[in-house]
């Protein structure tokens, strides 16, 4: 029966309209396309005020790339100044005395000088009508290898502590 019915005339012809009815849609389809592109297009350019949205989005996308590449770039600029700094002169003690009995002020003064790892110097400016000396001491991690005056130790806890 079905061999019958693909043998007929009838069936033919109901294959031609359907082959012809498919080519109708898929030409149809095909011009729709095209129009709808085109409003896409026209669109996009609105969008994009006059330029190509997607070259828009494109130019945004590279610059993002570009300032996350630069903020690695700050981010490791600023750890090592992070490092260099945690040795430069950060902490600064002063204590003004009166070395001798004759000076009538306190003109002498002890400086300590630190950074974030407690190294550094104390300075001991000593004064007196006929002269005046500077010595210097180094410091190391909050010690020193030479014995502190009074007035170096009270300069050397103000800074260890500011």
């Amino acid at each position: 029966m079905v061999g019958q019915i693909i043998n007929s005339e009838y069936f033919s012809y109901a294959i031609i309209i359907i082959n012809v009815v498919l080519l109708a849609l898929y030409l149809i389809n095909v011009i729709l396309l095209k129009k709808m592109n085109k409003k896409y297009k026209i669109f996009m350019k609105k969008i994009g005020n006059g330029q190509n949205l997607e070259d828009v989005l494109n130019n945004y996308l590279q610059k993002v790339e570009d300032v996350e590449k630069n903020n690695k770039e700050i981010i490791k600029y600023c750890e090592k100044l992070d490092e260099e700094i945690s040795i430069c002169i950060k902490k600064v003690g002063m204590v003004r005395y009166n070395a001798f009995q004759d000076t009538g002020s306190d003109l002498s003064f002890a400086l300590a000088l630190l950074n974030d790892h407690n190294d550094g110097v104390i300075l001991n400016g000593i004064y007196s009508r006929e002269m005046s000396n500077i010595y210097a001491k180094k410091i190391k991690n909050s010690k020193c290898n030479n014995k502190l005056s009074e007035e170096e130790t009270k300069a050397l806890e103000i800074a260890i502590n500011s």
